[in-house]
């Protein structure tokens, strides 16, 4: 995704991310999926009730 900074609407900026977001093949699309746990933000891992849902968890030890 493109870092530059710009001035546009919510609307405007939400529209331009979906363009480039869908513009993605679906092994780019995966792969943003995958990174987007990484970034600032995501929310802190505590325990919840099972509601029986698929869950994809990152471990904090590297692969060996």
């Amino acid at each position: 995704m493109d870092k530059r900074i710009r001035f546009e609407t919510k609307e405007e900026a939400n529209a331009r991310r979906e363009r480039e977001f869908l513009a993605l093949t679906p092994h780019e699309r995966f792969m943003w999926f995958l990174r987007s746990f990484d970034r600032p933000g995501f929310p802190a891992r505590h325990k919840t009730e099972d509601k029986g849902n698929f869950v994809i968890r990152k471990k904090h030890d590297p692969v060996r």
